[in-house]
């Protein structure tokens, strides 16, 4: 255009045209305030301009969606007069239209004394591009009655905006009728169009026919159905979604080059199958067509690549594109956050925080998932407050996963507080805060909650079970729990997963009926599944079935045999029962596979920063604590000696307190630590990597009641909330 310029104002004599020409120049070229500017030197210069003038400028007006420099143009067409004719009369519709500004459509439309084909598709395209399907039906009605012929341009439009009609299947038959009456049910355009159609709505059958139906079928068609099969959700079974990687191999083979859409929904099946072999040969061919820099398509891959804990491949998919859409960066936390690299997804949070890109709730969420695994109550509050202050704290999505933050760092009173501010509740809402409820020893209001929550007509899903189960069985509620579990596959339509049936376990367990809880995990279906034994295996060593805890142990040895913490349960049962040389050849078998008892790690946040205590610890860093943490427990001693409890059964000897048992523990030193540094209104919140033991649990018990502080402990399967002397979990864990 620079060199088109320098010609035009070379010129000794310009006429109509030639401004008709720049102006079209620059408006092509999406130079649309140039093309504006020229248009009024145009009208100043006294060259004369007409209907193709304004139909130049009102193009660049629309493409700029400067709908006010294009009222301007309007008016001054109608004052010139050149406003009656069929060319501006469309130019304006068509700038109206892509401003989004539908009344005035209808209202230059309307008022038209001349109308062509042209006028009748910008109209109806209107509608399509607005989002209202059912008002364009009725304009193509209207075109029918009115004897304007329908082409494809109208057709296609017509059927793009009929595939989001859900629920109309009669209009979509309808149109396909006028289709094949008008004669080009055989054009790829419209074709494609009336695949994208069926697709869209389930009806998969259909679109397939369609395809098969259509002549010299092009990347577009193929785009078209390959995104169908990526649309059906979680319904079909694999075999059916591999169509849609056969379809791509016949591209392939009849030599039509794919483009980004063809790559983007194929990858998304293999995504939806979890078929990682094949995404790899494609993610080959996008590099080979030199589409690895799309951020749709490298967004589509790290999903893919996470799912199979692949995580350098998912960073080498994310440092080949640009970066400069905030989705990417989201896909790529949330694979962090998916294979457990919560430090790597906060750090690329903060790197992406420095870039100035506006953050969206979808990666809000994923980063407060990472604060709640880290344990980590400071983090936890400032990403919060980052939502708050952005406006992203208003998204359901956001304030769902806040719920679960704050149930993970044990403020159930954030959570409660988070539910009570979400305005558009939906069932991830109810359900994250029943399980709230439930894993923090508040079953009856879960169960109650529960209730309300189907008395609202929302939806069950399984965590809402899972948290109805765990309830259940923390209450010793087992014929409630029986009729909750029954009910579950003809009522809402799903079946139990392992999770699920593990909480009938632990709910038989808790009430003592241990031999029923073994029953149901043999008629399960799940026998072979580590996670119920382990259920069963709890109940046993609650109970004092030995014999029984004994060979449930053995099992999981042969199911799982690379478990430190087998090998140790094993040993202290073998003990337990007097059985001296199976609990020695348990520990041989544990040093000669090679297996290490990983690190009992309790730690805490303050001032910004953990502090880990290490079971069995004594070095010198710690001496402080040590005698804190022996402070603590002779006070304990001498209130509990008035109140009649033997506190010498828990081995406490403030004499020799580095040589006896209770100072290995991490946890009491965590606890000792937070006693000692928060302000005596702050709960003490501490993380634990194994199962808090009992020497420590009743510890803590004694501990609530003796400095009157609530006392969190977070171990890998329960919360335990000490206070005046007791524990929410009720001594069952």
């Amino acid at each position: 255009m620079r060199h088109a310029r320098h010609l035009f104002d070379g010129m000794p004599r310009r006429d109509t045209v030639s401004w008709n020409t720049l102006i079209s120049g620059y408006s092509g070229l999406g130079s649309f305030r140039l093309a504006v500017d020229a248009f009024r030197d145009a009208r100043d210069s006294g060259d004369g301009v007409d209907r193709f003038t304004y139909a130049a400028v009102l193009a660049a007006c629309a493409g700029a969606r400067d709908w006010r420099n294009g009222r301007v143009v309007h008016g001054l067409g109608v004052v010139s007069g050149l406003a009656r004719t069929v060319v501006l009369t469309n130019s304006v519709i068509d700038m109206y239209a892509k401003c989004g500004m539908i009344d005035e459509v209808r209202l230059v439309f309307d008022r038209a004394e001349e109308r062509d084909e042209a006028s009748w598709n910008l109209l109806l395209s209107a509608y399509v591009r607005m989002g209202w399907p059912q008002v364009a039906v009725n304009v193509l009605v209207w075109m029918h009655r009115s004897g304007v012929k329908l082409d494809s341009f109208a057709l296609s439009g017509i059927l793009k905006a009929c595939s989001e009609l859900g629920s109309s299947e009669d209009v979509r038959r309808m149109l396909h009728g006028c289709v094949v009456k008008v004669g080009l049910d055989l054009d790829v355009f419209v074709g494609s169009a009336m695949v994208d159609m069926y697709a869209k709505n389930g009806g998969l059958e259909e679109a397939i026919k369609v395809f098969d139906c259509i002549p010299n079928q092009n990347v577009v068609v193929y785009n078209a159905m390959i995104a169908g099969f990526a649309r059906l959700g979680n319904d079909p079974c694999p075999e059916i979604r591999i169509e849609a990687v056969k379809l791509f191999s016949d591209l392939l083979k009849k030599r039509i080059r794919p483009s980004k859409f063809t790559f983007k929904s194929v990858l998304e099946v293999c995504n939806l199958i979890n078929a990682v072999r094949c995404g790899r040969q494609i993610h080959a061919h996008v590099i080979f067509n030199g589409f690895q820099d799309d951020e749709f398509i490298a967004s589509v891959l790290i999903n893919l690549y996470s799912k199979a804990r692949s995580v350098n491949d998912c960073l080498r998919c994310f440092h080949m594109t640009p970066k400069e859409d905030v989705f990417l960066w989201t896909s790529m936390i949330t694979a962090f956050v998916r294979n457990d690299h919560f430090e790597k997804a906060l750090y690329l949070f903060r790197e992406l925080l420095h870039t100035g890109k506006e953050t969206d709730q979808f990666t809000i969420s994923s980063v407060m998932s990472a604060c709640a695994a880290l344990n980590m109550p400071t983090s936890c509050k400032q990403v919060h407050c980052y939502a708050v202050k952005n406006g992203l704290d208003q998204f359901t999505v956001c304030g769902n996963s806040q719920i679960a933050m704050y149930r993970n760092v044990g403020d159930l009173k954030a959570s409660k507080q988070t539910f009570q501010q979400i305005s558009c509740l939906d069932t991830f809402s109810w359900s994250a805060m029943i399980l709230s409820y439930a894993v923090h020893g508040y079953e009856s209001k879960a169960l109650e909650l529960f209730e309300t929550m189907k008395n609202h007509g929302f939806m069950m899903n399984e965590i809402a079970f899972l948290a109805v189960l765990i309830a259940c069985g923390r209450q010793g509620l087992a014929d409630e729990g029986f009729r909750y579990y029954e009910n579950m596959v003809p009522d809402d339509g799903f079946s139990p997963d392992v999770k699920l049936k593990a909480c009938m376990v632990d709910l038989l367990g808790h009430v003592g009926k241990i031999a029923d809880a073994e029953d149901f995990v043999m008629s399960s279906g799940s026998e072979n599944d580590p996670i119920l034994w382990h259920a069963l295996l709890r109940a046993c060593r609650v109970h004092g079935d030995k014999e029984r805890g004994i060979t449930i142990g053995e099992k999981l040895m042969e199911l799982e045999p690379f478990t430190a913490s087998l090998y140790v349960m094993l040993y202290n049962l073998y003990m337990d029962s007097g059985k001296i040389s199976l609990a020695m050849r348990t520990r041989g078998l544990m040093r000669e596979r090679g297996i290490t008892m990983e690190d009992g790690i309790s730690w805490t946040e303050f001032g910004g920063s953990i502090h880990n205590f290490i079971d069995g610890d004594s070095t010198c860093s710690h001496n402080t604590i040590h005698k804190t943490l022996e402070e603590l427990l002779v006070r304990v001693k001498e209130k509990s000696e008035h109140g009649g409890t033997k506190i010498w059964e828990l081995g406490f000897q403030s004499r020799k307190f580095n040589e006896s048992s209770i100072s290995s523990h991490g946890e009491l030193l965590a606890v000792a630590f937070g006693l000692s540094t928060w302000p005596s209104v702050v709960p003490v919140r501490v993380m634990k990597n194994q199962r808090i033991s009992w020497e420590s649990h009743e510890t803590l018990k004694l501990l609530s009641e003796s400095e009157n502080r609530e006392i969190t402990v977070r171990d890998p399967t329960h919360f335990h909330h000490f206070t005046r002397g007791s524990c929410s979990c009720r001594d069952y864990w």
